[in-house]
């Protein structure tokens, strides 16, 4: 059971951690080939994932949960991870251009309340990107793997969590085809499976891959039926005023549409 960051660390020391580190790397990298000047937080266990980017970005920090401890990273220079609940993060708002959740969302014991703090230290122009197991694929069902913890989704009711917490889905792809067995076999072929199951079995990757932005709209002062600009000054680690709680999609754009219009 993974409990606690020491166990996603052994399993990303192991030979089948290793590959699965490297053929997510290359698929992040692809999604975010040029991050120079640019400020990239992970969430949850994202550690493996940020060594590529500690070089070319303007700033690198990782966020890992309370729930599972955290573990010093890098550890030849100066940490740069912090312990946080994932539904109050000491961020500011719209200061983070790219953020990469990777172990986080299937963890979560509250999904709205953690997408929305992922939303409010987003910047505008900002791109997120969500790595969670697939709940069709066999990667799901291993215990001994992180990935067979938490909640998977299938990629509907994923779309549907970050639309409702207002993301726009921007791209989505499928990966880890490689059978989660720890025989060498495997491990030595894990690209040629990547390869073969991106365009023979799109339905087996191991994990869903989807990139995001940031949708902004202006709310309304239920008050007075004025409206007030999204990204107001807020506390440090709360919500921004002015930007209503994401709860149902429809409530809030017949709102909208009412304070645009001038209608009761």
């Amino acid at each position: 059971m993974y409990r606690s960051v020491y166990d996603f660390r052994t399993f990303y020391n192991s030979p089948l951690g290793l590959a699965v580190k490297g053929i997510l790397n290359r698929r992040i990298a692809s999604f975010w080939p040029d991050i120079a000047g640019m400020r990239v937080m992970g969430s949850g266990y994202a550690v493996p994932y940020l060594e590529a980017f500690a070089d070319r970005a303007e700033r690198v920090f990782a966020m890992m949960p309370a729930r599972f401890g955290a573990d010093t990273w890098p550890k030849e220079a100066k940490n740069l991870v912090y312990l946080s609940e994932g539904s109050a993060l000491p961020v500011e708002n719209a200061s983070v251009d790219r953020i990469l959740l990777v172990h986080h969302l299937e963890y979560c014991e509250h999904l709205p309340s953690n997408l929305h703090e992922i939303w409010r230290v987003l910047k505008p122009n900002g791109r997120i990107l969500v790595i969670v197991p697939n709940r069709a694929a066999l990667w799901s069902r291993v215990e001994w793997s992180p990935f067979g913890h938490g909640s998977p989704f299938s990629l509907s009711q994923l779309c549907y969590s970050l639309r409702e917490n207002l993301f726009v889905q921007e791209r989505v792809q499928g990966a880890l085809f490689v059978p989660p067995f720890k025989f060498s076999f495997f491990i030595r072929s894990s690209n040629v499976f990547e390869r073969v199951g991106r365009v023979c079995l799109p339905v087996a990757a191991g994990v869903h891959m989807i990139e995001a932005s940031k949708q902004i709209y202006a709310g309304v002062d239920k008050g007075s039926g004025s409206k007030v600009a999204v990204g107001s000054p807020g506390f440090f680690g709360g919500r921004p005023s002015g930007v209503p709680v994401p709860q149902n999609f429809s409530a809030r754009m017949t709102a909208l549409w009412r304070g645009r219009s001038g209608e009761d």
